[in-house]
């Protein structure tokens, strides 16, 4: 049996998953910002070196290597995309600047609306118009598009956005255009909407095609240099990427629309707590991974975490294509300690790792979560840190903390212990407005903690948040990586069709669906991936006249793809049918007496690939471990002698009670006092509350 490899690059540390049958191992090492290709190829061959082979026989030996990637992420938190342009159809050139009138924060006077990837001047629009149903109103101006092409050279764009009215209808103009961009800017990039988002409403697809091509030469070049590498390396197979959606998928399919690779490190963490929980009994669970840049929050429910299509404000842009959603902080290890206006200020700028924060020893000079921890006594100098690639320092620490409580009028411990409470408030607080605002209660859910610094806070914030239970993977350090190999090789796509339920040609309905089959059929076999295995959900999209919003329902859940025998006479009736019921389940309400509408049909297929196996985790007997040692530590309650547990000790059966600190190899799990930890048959961690810590 060949390996499985599952990659996840973060701000500061890349993990990797090394599935080998049923065993898993874990390696962590620092990302390489310069060229985060660069990280991966140290981590693959630190791999190697586990299995005791050469790198080129471990990569010829690898089945699959499914790789989740932030450039996307990154590019837009630090703005450094292309230089964007976008053609529209004349009298469009602001909308989407208006946003539809959305504003994050409506009590907010002082919120600055977000930075323009695509600015007035770049935004051009010809004389074109298409009309719903397609025919053409007016034709298209081509000197038009030449003389915008010209002002577009003359502005130094290296990529552009095409979206046109009603082109998801028919779009023989955009088709047009990207061809005349091709003759005039050779060697610019062309993001045509009909290919990105093709469906309304206006204002989505334009967004969603804006920040596709933003984002779009990076990506490329990324991807194109880690392709190259694992290649040259011995791997022969397609390297597969985690998806926004929750599923996985090739390299050549990405480069349709790389905008889908969007937080797909972070919707891997949630695929793999949605098998991880549901295998242990859990199905509403809270996800939480903090890292060493970020803290992300979602929510699985029902064993579940459906990728959603539609309303998606990712970094307060529009994103219209599916994602699992997934809230971000920037609250991780290596957020930044300052006082601003005389208050203490946590993040969201990081240390990243590089320089990163200054107990790592590498030139930092700013103070850490990371810095506070060790002052605290719950990261330890004395080990290995990140598997043992190297040792936390204090060297400087003292001193950074000892600056920073003389602008707050105290001492050096102080002012680490308030940041731990700072970024821990941080955390809990953005638990609340993101559950509330999905009218869920946290306290009914089990939370399941991951990334490098999420047990650490994982205990105090569940007590925050009136929730009794905390799962730990025993992967929870390099979880989001583990969680690219439990996610599928899955394709979802849509196609536009406004037209009444009942006078829905369904002709037109089963050729929609058919070309989506063909694609799909395409890109899986390419992937190597047999017929045979790829199963289909048919879903429609609906909605009542005068709403804005459609939903999403399957019409036809088949065990295989291409089978279309569902669309037949009934089928706009049993659409009615599941629409009403979709809509009640959603709004508790139907509107009885009104025809509801077409907007669209999709076509969602997948490959069912082995997972990690995970265990029950069923209970057995009880027992205490001894401790390996008692270090001065403060877990709230002021500093006190507090027993450390190695991990690499422990085993199932074993029963820690707070307060208490264990460490594994790339992670520290602290027990808080009103805190307990047991250890399952299948070596996970679990903490449950046991009384209310004083």
């Amino acid at each position: 049996m060949g390996y499985r490899v599952g990659i996840d690059i973060g701000g500061t540390f890349t993990d990797f998953a090394l599935l080998k049958g049923t065993e898993v191992r874990l390696h962590k090492n620092l990302s390489t910002p310069e060229d985060r290709s660069l990280g991966v190829m140290t981590g693959l061959q630190k791999l190697a070196d586990m299995e005791g082979l050469a790198l080129g026989d471990f990569l010829g030996a690898c089945d699959t290597i499914v790789h989740g990637t932030t450039v996307a992420d990154n590019t837009l938190i630090e703005m450094n995309g292309a230089v964007t342009g976008l053609i529209t159809t004349e009298g469009f050139r602001d909308e989407v600047e208006y946003r539809r009138g959305f504003k994050e924060d409506i009590w907010d006077v002082r919120l600055e609306p977000p930075i323009q990837i695509a600015p007035r001047r770049r935004r051009l629009t010809v004389p074109e118009r298409m009309l719903h149903d397609g025919t053409v109103h007016k034709p298209l101006d081509e000197a038009a598009v030449r003389e915008t092409c010209a002002r577009l050279r003359k502005q130094g764009v290296e990529s552009v956005a095409i979206s046109l009215l009603f082109s998801f209808v028919n779009p023989a103009h955009e088709r047009r255009i990207a061809a005349i961009l091709a003759e005039e800017l050779p060697g610019v990039q062309v993001c045509a909407s009909h290919e990105v988002l093709p469906r309304a409403p206006e204002y989505d697809r334009t967004s969603t095609t804006i920040v596709n091509a933003y984002v779009a030469p990076r990506v490329y070049s990324y991807l194109e240099k880690l392709v190259n590498r694992v290649r040259d390396a011995g791997y022969a197979r397609q390297l597969m990427v985690m998806q926004a959606s929750g599923g996985v998928m090739t390299v050549d399919y990405i480069e349709g629309a790389p905008i889908r690779v969007l937080a797909s490190g972070p919707a891997g963490g949630v695929i793999g707590s949605a098998h991880v929980g549901s295998a242990k009994g859990y199905r509403d669970i809270l996800c939480v991974d903090m890292g060493g840049t970020s803290y992300d929050i979602s929510v699985v429910r029902d064993g579940s975490a459906p990728a959603e299509a539609g309303w998606n404000m990712h970094h307060r842009y529009l994103i219209g294509v599916p994602m699992v959603k997934v809230e971000t902080l920037g609250a991780g290890g290596g957020s930044i300690c300052h006082v601003s206006g005389g208050a203490l200020q946590v993040g969201p700028a990081s240390a990243g790792s590089e320089p990163g924060p200054i107990c790592y020893g590498r030139g930092g000079s700013e103070p850490t979560i990371t810095d506070a921890l060790v002052m605290l006594g719950i990261l330890s100098t004395d080990a290995g840190f990140a598997g043992g690639s190297f040792s936390l320092s204090r060297t400087g620490v003292d001193e950074a903390f000892a600056a920073l409580g003389r602008e707050l009028g105290y001492g050096a411990e102080q002012a680490a212990f308030d940041c731990w409470r700072m970024v821990n408030a941080r955390m809990s607080q953005g638990v609340r407005r993101i559950t509330a605002g999905k009218g869920m209660d946290p306290a009914g859910m089990v939370m399941l903690a991951y990334g490098g610094n999420g047990p650490v806070f994982a205990a105090i914030q569940a007590e925050d948040l009136g929730i009794a239970r905390v799962l730990v993977p025993k992967a929870s350090p390099t979880f989001s990586a583990l969680g690219t190999l439990v996610a599928n090789p899955s394709i979802d796509e849509e196609r536009s069709y406004i037209v009444p339920a009942l006078a829905a040609d369904k002709d037109r309905l089963r050729a929609m669906w058919r070309e989506l089959s063909d694609r799909a059929q395409r890109h899986f076999e390419a992937a190597q991936f047999a017929a045979e295995r790829i199963t289909a959900r048919y879903q429609m999209n609906m909605r009542y006249p005068g709403q804005n919003f459609a939903l999403t329902f399957d019409i036809h859940a088949g065990d295989r793809l291409g089978d279309l025998a569902f669309v037949d006479e009934d089928l706009p009736a049993r659409a009615i049918a599941l629409f009403n019921q979709r809509h009640q389940e959603e709004y508790g309400h139907i509107r009885e007496h009104e025809l509801p509408e077409i907007t669209g049909v999709r076509l969602a297929s997948s490959v069912e690939t082995p997972s990690p196996a995970v265990g029950r985790g069923t209970s057995v007997a009880a027992h205490a471990p001894q401790p390996a040692l008692m270090r001065r530590a403060n877990l709230g309650q002021g500093f006190e002698e507090t027993p450390i547990h190695r991990g690499a000790e422990l085993g199932p059966g074993h029963e820690i009670l707070g307060p208490a600190i264990i460490e594994e190899t790339f992670t520290t799990i602290v027990v808080y006092a009103g805190w307990k930890c047991l250890v399952d048959d299948a070596g996970d961690y679990e903490l449950v509350k046991t009384s209310k810590s004083s």
